[in-house]
């Protein structure tokens, strides 16, 4: 852990001198260390330091809207997520009336819209959580199926998605980290490879 002070440290060093010679600045109150281990009180958390202020060592940290805790569990971030789209389910159970309100295609679209949109944010990050954790958001997406499509709370789930045109969560989730992978491999620019003889 010492060594690895040290390297961090020359890297926040180096990190303030090019912002002082390109006019930005770093604010100590603004920073804060996440120490990612999944060991219990193997390692001490490191002591860094911004201009002789210590940045104060914190359990979880939002980064992009993310929240990364330290043993990346990512419970923190679904269950900020879950209370979220829960909430925005109430809009759903406005406009799922049966005199006047929108019909089937238009539920789910605003579903796709306002509720997925969210779960789907960040999924290849989060997506490594256990499956445990993880089920945890698929309430809210068979809640929003439900009522979108009318269906009693008994209708079975697969019935729902078939319904709806909609797959589970869990899937969802590999499609889009399948299409995130390659779009990188899409980005990396092509090399010539020697041809061999």
């Amino acid at each position: 852990m010492h060594a690895l002070e040290r390297q961090l440290q020359i890297a926040i060093d180096n990190i303030l001198s090019w912002c002082e010679r390109n006019g930005h600045t770093i604010s100590p109150s603004k920073t804060c260390v996440v120490h990612f281990c999944r060991k219990r009180n193997m390692h001490p958390d490191p002591d860094l330091y911004i201009r002789n202020q210590s940045i104060p060592v914190v359990n979880e940290v939002r980064f992009l809207g993310i929240i990364f805790d330290r043993k990346l569990t990512f419970l923190s971030r679904i269950s900020y997520l879950r209370k979220k789209c829960e909430r925005l389910l109430n809009m759903l159970k406005v406009l799922s009336n049966t005199s006047w309100g929108a019909d089937c295609t238009s539920m789910l679209r605003i579903y796709q819209a306002v509720i997925l949109s969210r779960i789907d944010y960040g999924c290849p990050v989060y997506g490594s959580a256990c499956n445990s954790v993880l089920r945890k958001l698929d309430p809210v997406h068979h809640s929003a199926l439900r009522k979108s499509s009318s269906a009693f709370r008994t209708s079975p789930i697969e019935s729902l998605y078939a319904e709806c045109h909609q797959m589970s969560l869990s899937l969802r989730r590999q499609k889009l980290l399948l299409k995130w992978a390659q779009a990188q491999v899409d980005f990396e620019p092509s090399v010539e490879r020697p041809a061999y003889e």
